[in-house]
């Protein structure tokens, strides 16, 4: 899914200008994380993401650090207009963050006539610097010790210690006065407070009201609040605007009269991390004590450090003071109580420990979580799968020499726009200078963006500067298992393109894999492997005045783009053969609604949009160009309740209406798939009695992170679901026929209650299924580091997987032994083919010794023998049954010989066999 590439950047060994001595304390991106902030003690630097360069610097005089305390933490407001600062004397500082476009801080100074340029802008470089200045706006008091603060569109929220409570106060009005103060900013005037305390009056819901708020924070996306309490628990918290209605002479607690006319908060909460401390552990005084010096917190492994919400995917992970991160759902409108998944890095690569969570952050897709520990960093996909990781080096280094702090610990991290790089704040060592600030380059699947589920040969890699696209699929069947063989092509993306319309937003493969679409922030580009060559728009206008939402498709030569123009939308469909212009689109389809996601099966494309509702439009080629037309829509209203978690879209047509029905007609008979929210659900369409059709939601897994379906050929994989889950693949044959049985009314309805056909373990990431050569394609990462070199370097490495014994042994196990045949039948051409057949008895063997000696107390020699002897019968179809057999001898123990050559035949034939090979 996503995996470190090449080796980590380093931006500057002293970031805290100009104060290289003082510690880096926080790295925080604004909103729109084209801008980030530097934190020290006694003042902040203003940083550009690409290209990473300084664009401001604010350093507060003596005497504000002496009246109101050094700097402790940084904030953006929603807008990205202001820097809120949180101070150790329980102070909040405010900074304006004001832009001047009409000032350029930077220009290339003019070249001589001879002179010539010997570089080019790189990926998002081609834009010019933004002028920025950094003004104090004022100063605000906070009385009974802070402790957290939460900016707002509209207010400052905060926690205090002493009374325990939650506080909001609204932004300053800038216009009211006009007064310079000493320190360079203006006096403002602010309006009263509206106070929370902490008790079962208020907040009832609490679990244990004798405790303060120690850190908050603000998901817009979901619009819930998300608290750490100072007991370890975290609580997952809705708010709601409501008009409270109070008698004349009446305001609320700390209000003044101007605000009381103002909507009022309240919360509604659930505890989603439970922690109940032991009392009899030691308690670990708090670096800062209030002023009575008696402020403990618990040492409890489980305590909660850092969350970090998924909107997209409803989860929510949660960091803890043992360093375990635990993945939980969000809370369901039943409140039942979400369980957790502990998510589990490979004990080898920790020795010493991971320490606390720093530091978490999921990818704007959802799909990677980035976590930073005191002692090291990790990727975790959503399902769990540990992708990438540095605790320490596994090799020796020179510690002098050695550069990347950053895999002994991380303070803070961010993903920079796109989830192409990951930047990070290294921990403060005695070696090393402190406040490193590094980015790491990754390459991520291209199903993260858009996935097409029924093209799976070619897997589809993206970078920052270049696709990278699997050939294995088109090279023998031996170069496709030798995991040396060069199987992956590089195409750079034009840079002329990308130095201007970076990050990369969309991309997307044709069906042959030759073909190549890219949508960044403005316009897009193709390419076709045949040629070689790229596509741009040759006027720059027009590729400036559209943006690529919604995807992008390849319908053989013919790209369909969702795209948004002056606030419209369309879909739009070019030729390859033609150039790229506005002249040159074959059709404009208008649409009433953002879409969010495409999908093509054969001539039906598939729209689904923001107002859910599901479009399907028939490609119809003309002598003299192609069209879309609309043969229907359905809205999802009541079924799908958040449109813009669909992250895949397919469907599956029963073979009657393949064959003989009208395909207009496709809509009212389709079984609809989508993952929505991280579950892999099927819609059944039924008619009501007024001929309307409906769909019955079944839901066959959850943290489901991507599938492929397979619509037609091969036998039992003909209308196959393949979902992966962070742990492996998990198979449903026939998915048309999976009976939808809803569960008793007393029974939970728990996601994936639908056991799937086959399930496929696999040790790395999968990224394609070659469904003509029986394999499973993926990569896992290798992180490598060299005494001579001060760096590490990060790659991945192609794996594969046989999945044909998988299937084989779901019919063996069900008697299905002519089903099996028939399956394989279809790879007994593989070179490999006697291979997998060895694999499969070899597992069998296995399982039926397990059994045998687990049942040896009250079974017969025949216990267990029925998969054994259905496998050696299935054998038996083939010319090379009996190298099978004797191949599997070699492998296994001796003991599991004579029920081996038992079920096999004839014992002496194949005893001798074997020792004449072992000879």
């Amino acid at each position: 899914m996503y995996f470190p590439t090449s080796a980590a950047r380093q931006l500057s060994t002293a970031p805290a200008l100009p104060l290289p001595s003082e510690l880096v304390l926080c790295l925080v991106p604004s909103p729109r994380k084209t801008l980030f902030c530097t934190l020290t003690k006694s003042g902040l630097s203003l940083w550009r993401v690409r290209p990473s360069a300084v664009l401001a610097y604010l350093s507060r005089a003596p005497s504000s650090l002496l009246e109101h305390g050094e700097n402790a933490s940084l904030h953006w407001s929603p807008d990205g207009k202001r820097i809120v600062i949180q101070t150790a004397q329980s102070y909040i500082v405010l900074i304006s963050v004001e832009f001047n476009p009409d000032e350029v801080p930077y220009q290339s100074p003019p070249l001589a006539p001879s002179a010539q340029r010997h570089f080019l802008p790189g990926a998002g470089e081609a834009l010019p610097f933004q002028s920025l200045s950094l003004h104090l706006e004022g100063v605000i008091r906070i009385e009974g010790t802070l402790l957290s603060v939460s900016p707002r569109k509209d207010y400052i929220l905060f926690s205090t210690r002493s009374p325990p409570a939650v506080q909001r106060i609204p932004w300053p009005d800038v216009h009211l006065h006009d007064d310079a103060n000493e320190d360079g900013g203006h006096k403002k005037s602010w309006g009263g407070y509206d106070t929370w305390v902490l008790n079962d009056r208020e907040l009832p819901w609490l679990v244990d009201a004798d405790v303060t708020i120690t850190q908050m924070s603000h998901a817009r996306a979901t619009g819930v609040e998300t608290w750490i309490t100072s007991d370890g628990r975290h609580t997952w918290y809705s708010s709601t605007k409501t008009r409270i209605c109070r008698p004349a002479n009446q305001t609320p607690r700390g209000s003044s009269d101007s605000s009381s006319s103002q909507p009022q908060l309240q919360w509604q909460g659930t505890c989603i991390h439970n922690v109940d401390p032991p009392r009899w552990v030691q308690k670990r005084r708090q670096i800062e004590p209030d002023e009575e010096g008696d402020s403990f917190t618990y040492a409890e492994p489980r305590r909660a450090m850092v969350v970090a919400i998924n909107a997209k995917f409803s989860i929510i992970a949660i960091g803890t003071y043992s360093g375990t991160v635990e993945y939980a759902n969000l809370p369901s409108q039943e409140g039942l109580p979400p369980k957790p998944q502990v998510l589990q890095i490979p004990s080898m690569y920790a020795r010493d420990g991971t320490g606390p969570v720093c530091t978490m952050e999921w990818s704007s897709d959802g799909y990677v979580l980035a976590v930073g520990w005191q002692k090291g960093w990790a990727i975790w996909s959503v399902g769990g799968r540990c992708l990438a990781w540095g605790f320490g080096v596994e090799y020796e280094v020179d510690e002098e020499k050695f550069q990347d702090a950053f895999m002994y610990g991380v303070l803070d991290l961010f993903w920079a726009p796109g989830n192409f790089e990951l930047v990070m704040l290294a921990q403060s060592s005695p070696n090393k200078v402190d406040g490193q600030l590094f980015v790491i380059p990754f390459s991520k699947s291209a199903t993260t963006g858009q996935h097409s589920p029924d093209n799976t040969q070619y897997a589809f890699l993206q970078m920052d500067d270049r696709v990278l696209v699997y050939r294995g699929a088109d090279q023998p069947d031996m170069s496709v298992i030798n995991p040396e063989s060069d199987v992956w092509q590089h195409i750079k993306i034009p840079q002329s393109y990308l130095s201007t319309n970076w990050p990369i937003r969309y991309s997307c493969l044709s069906a042959d894999g030759r073909l190549i679409a890219i949508a960044g922030r403005r316009g897009l580009v193709h390419y076709s492997s045949t040629s070689g060559r790229w596509k741009l728009f040759a006027d720059e206008l027009q590729e400036q005045a559209f943006t690529v939402k919604g995807g992008l498709l390849w319908f053989h030569h013919v790209l369909i783009a969702a795209v948004e123009v002056s606030n419209a939308y369309q879909i739009r469909l070019y030729s390859r053969d033609l150039e790229l212009s506005n002249q040159n689109v074959l059709h404009r389809e208008v649409i009433s609604s953002p879409v969010v996601i495409l999908s093509l099966v054969d001539n039906s494309l598939l729209v689904y949009t923001a107002d859910n509702t599901l479009y399907h439009y028939l490609i119809i080629p003309t002598a003299e160009t192609i069209k879309l037309h609309l043969c229907g829509s359905i809205t999802f209203n009541g079924i799908i309740a958040a449109p813009g978690a669909v992250r895949v879209l397919s469907w599956m047509i029963p073979s009657a209406q393949k064959e003989l029905g009208d395909p207009v007609d496709d809509l009212a008979v389709a079984t609809v798939l989508m993952i929505v929210g991280g579950k892999l659900v099927l819609l059944r369409p039924r008619k009501s009695g007024d001929e309307e059709v409906k769909y019955d939601m079944q839901i066959l897994a959850d943290r489901i992170e991507f599938c492929w379906i397979h619509l037609r050929g091969i036998g039992t994989l003909e209308n196959s679901l393949w979902g992966y889950d962070g742990q492996g693949i998990r198979l449903w044959l026939n998915a048309l026929a999976i009976e939808s049985s809803p569960p008793p009314d007393d029974a939970v309805d728990v996601p994936g209650n639908v056991k799937e056909s086959v399930n496929i373990p696999l040790d790395f990431y999968p990224l394609s299924v070659l469904m003509d050569k029986g394999i499973i394609i993926g990569v896992e990462n290798e992180t490598g580091t060299r005494f001579s070199l001060p760096f590490a370097m990060f790659r991945h490495v192609t794996s594969s997987h046989l999945f044909l014994h998988h299937v084989l042994l779901f019919h063996l196990e069900n008697a299905q032994i002519k089903e099996a045949v028939l399956f394989a039948s279809h790879y007994q051409h593989l070179v490999f083919f006697a291979h997998a057949l060895e694999i499969l008895l070899h597992s069998v063997v296995e399982d039926d010794a397990s059994l045998f000696n687990n049942e040896r107390d009250d079974a017969d020699d025949s216990a267990g023998n029925t998969v054994l002897s259905a496998t050696i019968g299935f054998l038996d179809h083939f010319d090379d049954a009996m190298d099978v057999v004797v191949g599997c001898a070699r492998k296994i123990e001796m003991t599991r010989w004579p029920r081996l050559f038992a079920s096999s035949g004839t014992l002496r034939h194949y005893l001798r066999r074997a020792l004449s090979l072992v000879a």
